[in-house]
């Protein structure tokens, strides 16, 4: 993408709720203050409190934000409300990446994205995995970061985190827990697990060769999340793996009464055999802090000294 440049104080700032509807005002209200305490324009997209079901709003309103987003010469960049589920409904519903520029939705979408407008940021996590992993068919910079309804419960070393990585600074590398295997360079592509795994096969799966993948996830049974490894090993999706950052894996455990593996005994068992540089227990993902990550760009992860490296 051209035009590249990073968010400055003054920059407007458009909010958007591509998944799920809202559910926590309060901590939504205390995350754009803290957006606009940083000197930030936020401008509010209409509907984007409306519900349908446990959507926010219809289809074609939560690609209307979008759109109407990407397509504002005055917007610079995008703050998703919330996860949920959801934005996968709008990749299909805009077909994005199809059509003769291969790049935004088709003219007969019902909310068309103009091929000439300026890239924005785009920034969230969770059920937002799906437009950060397409960030290339949308024109945007995708971070997987704070949403404005969990930005408020960061600590203040990962909120200043999130915006060095708007603003242009330097991060900081993450420390985790190495499970040996070297060291690997790759693109950065993280996200949370389920919402990768449901893209895997699609048109909205993004070319995973020579990438450091870095998965979270919240709320799955370890043989839930049995089921997606397994599916990622037998589609041959980490062959070109390069390495893999492993985040928080939040509430995944289960009643001790049923017979089950831990969370970490799943994860060891279906990655550890991929020969590949994997560092664990980093922190990234719901239920605690979660370090900014940017999407695409090139990081480093040593599985010797348990580090993740971004830029």
């Amino acid at each position: 993408m051209t035009n590249f440049k990073f968010l400055q104080p003054g920059d407007l700032l458009r909010v958007i709720a591509p998944s799920g509807t809202l559910r926590e005002l309060t901590n939504f209200e205390r995350g754009v203050e803290i957006w606009k305490s940083r000197g930030y324009r936020v401008e509010l997209s209409l509907g984007f409190d409306d519900r349908w079901g446990y959507l926010a709003g219809s289809d074609e309103n939560r690609l209307r934000q979008l759109a109407d987003a990407l397509n504002d010469p005055d917007c610079s960049g995008i703050l998703c409300v919330r996860g949920g589920f959801g934005s996968t409904r709008l990749l299909e519903k805009g077909k994005v990446g199809e059509g003769k520029n291969a790049q935004h939705p088709m003219p007969d979408s019902p909310c068309p994205i103009s091929d000439s407008h300026s890239p924005k940021w785009l920034i969230g996590f969770s059920d937002i995995t799906a437009l950060l992993w397409n960030q290339e068919k949308l024109g945007v910079w995708g971070v997987h970061g704070p949403l404005l309804t969990t930005l408020a419960l960061e600590p203040d070393w990962s909120r200043d985190r999130l915006f060095d990585c708007v603003e242009g600074r330097l991060l900081q590398s993450l420390s985790g827990q190495g499970w040996g295997g070297g060291k690997a360079t790759g693109r950065l592509f993280p996200a949370n697990l389920t919402v990768a795994s449901h893209l895997l096969g699609t048109p909205y799966q993004p070319d995973l060769t020579g990438v450091i993948l870095a998965f979270e996830d919240v709320s799955e049974a370890p043989y839930r999340v049995d089921r997606m490894l397994t599916q990622w090993r037998m589609a041959g999706a980490f062959a070109g793996v390069r390495g893999i950052a492993v985040g928080r894996f939040s509430r995944c455990e289960i009643d001790p009464s049923i017979p089950s593996f831990s969370i970490e005994e799943v994860l060891r068992d279906r990655l550890g055999d991929l020969n590949i540089p994997i560092v664990s227990d980093l922190p990234f993902g719901h239920d605690g802090v979660n370090a900014a990550l940017p999407v695409g760009i090139m990081a480093s992860l040593d599985a010797e000294l348990g580090l993740l490296i971004c830029g």
